[in-house]
């Protein structure tokens, strides 16, 4: 546990060394936020944010980049460390190799789709009807291939094909393991880069929420996953000083994508799918707020609420953005805790 915590304060130190300059040259590039047309999720207009957020216009975007290059390296660099301090890298499952495998292929692939969406909204601000340009069906296609994969190696090679519910039971999934685990990667990853909406909302959210995975992780001695997310925890909260209201920086699709996928597999690889679900509640809330105003538009030809996702139309209605912030992290606390619970007790 020493030495992971030391990975996590390394990881810390590297990051905020590397965010100003970082910064410096995303403002030099002009990698900046722009209010052109702005749209939500579902690729539909959003003016209530543009008027709400115009004043963000020019904040530099790209702060997953970042993030992602340094904890894979530093991921990789610590195994030779442990090796060398005759720490035992233990895990849940026989094949180490492919729990890598799947864990930063999840974080980098998702992240490069994210990253082509990052640079559509810099490079032509007004959309485009072009591939590269990825439109909603283009990135939700190449999400659920992305998903797909990830899923396919989690049941044929580390032969996961069961969910544990509490109160239920095991239920053995079998070959439909692999849709349901591709559709929770999926639905994660859309639901934090819709949370990804307010300064320091996404960030502190999920640094919340995997906090519970790391105590889990740590529990069952899985020295894969704990020095994994200790490293990723040292980026967040080094960006997160960065990211709070007034933010100098924004993730952007690049780390939104690549965290909330991530998120999702690690609690499939933790064997926690309900707990997952608990823990992530904040980003739960958010896409399930937007689904049922897109429902709701779609059939019924009027909104439920004035705004969606969740965190906009407290935020049209008059509320702080410090204060959707900091709620919603306490709200988080109390998933968190309560995902735990459920994990330890039910």
């Amino acid at each position: 546990m020493g030495l992971i915590l030391s990975l996590l304060i390394l990881s810390f130190i590297i990051h905020s060394i590397t965010l100003v300059p970082f910064i410096n040259l995303l403002y030099k590039f002009k990698v900046q936020r722009q209010n052109q047309k702005t749209k939500d999720a579902f690729n539909l207009p959003t003016p209530i944010f543009d008027k709400l957020n115009k004043f963000k216009a020019g904040t530099p975007v790209g702060g997953g980049l970042l993030i992602i290059t340094i904890t894979s390296l530093l991921f990789f660099l610590s195994f030779p460390l442990l090796y060398y301090f005759w720490v035992p890298i233990t895990s849940i499952y026989p094949n180490i190799g492919s729990e890598l495998k799947i864990l930063i292929f999840t974080f980098i692939s998702f992240g490069l789709v994210g990253l082509f969406d990052d640079i559509r909204k810099v490079i032509i601000p007004h959309g485009g009807e072009t591939f590269f340009g990825l439109k909603l069906h283009y990135k939700l296609i190449l999400e659920v291939i992305l998903s797909l994969v990830v899923s396919y190696w989690l049941f044929s090679e580390l032969k996961i094909g069961i969910i544990n519910v509490p109160v239920v039971g095991v239920i053995d999934l079998g070959i439909f393991y692999i849709p349901f685990a591709a559709f929770v990667i999926a639905a994660f990853a859309n639901a934090y880069n819709i949370t990804d909406g307010l300064d320091g909302l996404a960030a502190g959210a999920l640094l919340i929420a995997l906090v519970s995975f790391w105590v889990i992780s740590h529990s069952i001695l899985d020295t894969t996953l704990s020095m994994f997310i200790g490293i990723w925890l040292g980026g967040l909260v080094a960006f997160l000083y960065f990211n709070i209201f007034p933010a100098r920086i924004f993730l952007g699709d690049v780390g939104a994508l690549s965290f909330g996928a991530t998120f999702a597999v690690i609690g499939l690889l933790l064997g926690k799918v309900f707990s997952l679900v608990i823990i992530g509640g904040i980003f739960v809330a958010e896409v399930a707020s937007s689904f049922a105003q897109l429902l709701s538009k779609k059939y019924r030809g009027k909104k439920i609420i004035s705004a969606a996702p969740f965190h906009l139309w407290l935020q049209s209605r008059g509320w702080n953005e410090s204060t959707i912030v900091f709620r919603a992290w306490l709200v988080g606390l109390v998933f968190a805790i309560v995902g735990l619970w459920i994990t330890f007790v039910v």
